[in-house]
């Protein structure tokens, strides 16, 4: 077992599957290892909504492209065969679907080996990891500090060296936010461009996508490759990528021009995620790329006003769902005060409106798609601060209104959400932390369907600052 920790402490999941595949190790010994690691940091971090110990000893194996890699799937309307499914919710009560999604199908013939689900927050609607249900998931780096969110368990997980990636989703920057205030490697892919079935047709209109939190970026790119493509009977699919996202790692991207934005009005970014977007704005100057500061020609409040037409009429839609299934409406009571505003404010939304809703949508992507005429990328803070404190971000009562709730949020975040709103690819790259020791994340966003031009860049910049020598203080690293 002390070869095994070693092992992990040192690769990637690209890495531990090629010691499987030349029989160097065993899936049972990077199974052991993972759960001695995850009841190593667990009770620090609270990052599992259930571990899944047992079932993972049982199951059978596969010999894909993962052969033998450990880890969780967000427990966030991605269903997992032998896992209740709570959404974060305490209105799921022990729901269990009895199916895979269709991400968690691929993973598993990819061979991988899943060791239990991992927090969210109530529906996914919040940038912090804290409910009723799990109580708060920690950061690593401070465990005073939020791990971010929605995928904030898999981040936290991910960043103190567990495993070495998790599932998440985003359908407002819920990737990219966690792997900000962790330290670690977040990409959403277009609109599209992943399965969402079989339960889900589109997440929010379109703007809701999984995929996963890496400590690398060949990770990132190797499990796009499994995963990727539309499901059967899915309404669209993202543009054909004519080589595989692991080849685009070795393809040093030509002179890139870059947009860099540093504010998002009405909101200004901190001190500290200035320092941050400059850091990397100066980097990327120095590998050769072309750097420009501008400004976006978004209004975000409008744009914000569509988006939660979409989530309170989703959400709306999901809880009566879920109350036609268990025979029994869902009780205010039983949702938590944000869930419960957005669907007081926005939860009864007409057709008509929804579908302005989408229109407002689909205009952003054009509006955005013009701009990068001129660039083939933009750069952002992924964040305007550090990670907040547990309890702070998402302190609400139902007696707040939703502006309340999006200047809150959004302010925290205002860049994520747009390119979820537009449907291009993003990612968060952790390239700078702050005085305090505390990650801050660098986001960037490509033209709709080019995320082989963010993985070739993030490659890059991983070979310029590698980040994986950067560990936080709570871990599971051999000692």
């Amino acid at each position: 077992m002390q070869d095994i920790q070693s092992l992990m402490d040192r690769e990637d999941a690209t890495g531990l599957a090629n010691l499987v595949k030349a029989r160097e190790v065993s899936h049972s010994e990077l199974l052991e290892a993972a759960i001695a690691r995850l009841e190593l940091v667990e009770p620090q971090l609270n990052a599992v909504a259930e571990k899944l110990y047992d079932t993972a000893r049982k199951a059978p194996t596969f010999d894909g492209p993962f052969a033998g890699v450990p880890t969780l799937i967000k427990d966030l309307f991605s269903p997992l065969t032998e896992a209740r499914m709570t959404s974060g919710s305490i209105a799921l009560g022990e729901a269990r679907p009895g199916l895979d999604d269709a991400v968690v199908s691929r993973l598993r013939t990819a061979g991988c080996q899943f060791i239990g689900t991992s927090t969210s927050p109530e529906f996914g609607t919040s940038y912090t990891t804290e409910s009723t249900r799990f109580g708060a998931t920690r950061n690593p780096w401070d465990t005073t500090r939020s791990a971010g969110g929605s995928s904030g368990g898999a981040a936290a997980l991910v960043a103190a060296r567990v495993v070495p990636f998790a599932h998440g989703n985003d359908g407002g920057g819920s990737l990219r936010v966690p792997a900000s205030c962790c330290g670690v490697f977040g990409l959403k892919p277009s609109r599209g461009r992943m399965p969402s079935g079989p339960l889900i047709g589109e997440g929010w209109a379109g703007m809701g996508t999984p995929h996963a939190i890496t400590l690398s970026v060949r990770d990132s790119a190797a499990l796009l490759d499994v995963t990727a493509g539309a499901d059967l009977g899915a309404p669209y699919a993202a543009p054909h990528q004519s080589i595989p996202f692991v080849d685009c790692l070795t393809r040093r991207p030509t002179r890139l021009r870059i947009a860099v934005i540093e504010h998002l009005a009405p909101w200004t970014s901190s001190a500290e995620a200035l320092a941050a977007v400059r850091h990397t704005a100066q980097l990327c100057q120095e590998l050769g790329h072309q750097v420009k500061q501008t400004t976006l020609p978004v209004n975000p409040l409008p744009v914000l006003d569509a988006m939660f037409d979409i989530i309170g009429a989703s959400t709306r839609s999901y809880v009566d769902m879920l109350g036609k299934l268990r025979n029994q409406p869902v009780a205010d009571e039983e949702l938590e005060p944000r869930t419960r505003i957005i669907l007081r404010e926005r939860g009864a939304v007409s057709g008509a409106r929804y579908a302005d809703g989408v229109a407002s949508l689909h205009a952003l992507g054009r509006d955005l798609a013009r701009f990068l005429c001129d660039y083939d990328l933009i750069l952002t803070p992924t964040l305007t601060r550090e990670p907040p404190r547990i309890g702070t971000l998402d302190a609400f009562d139902d007696r707040l209104d939703l502006a309340t709730l999006i200047e809150h949020f959004h302010s925290y975040s205002p860049f994520t959400s747009l390119f979820n709103a537009s449907g291009q690819p993003a990612m968060s790259v952790p390239l700078y932390w702050s005085p305090n020791g505390l990650p801050i994340g660098s986001h960037f966003a490509a033209r709709f369907g080019e995320e082989g031009t963010l993985l070739a860049l993030a490659a890059q910049l991983e070979e310029a600052q590698p980040w994986r020598g950067r560990v936080p203080v709570v871990n599971a690293l051999q000692r």
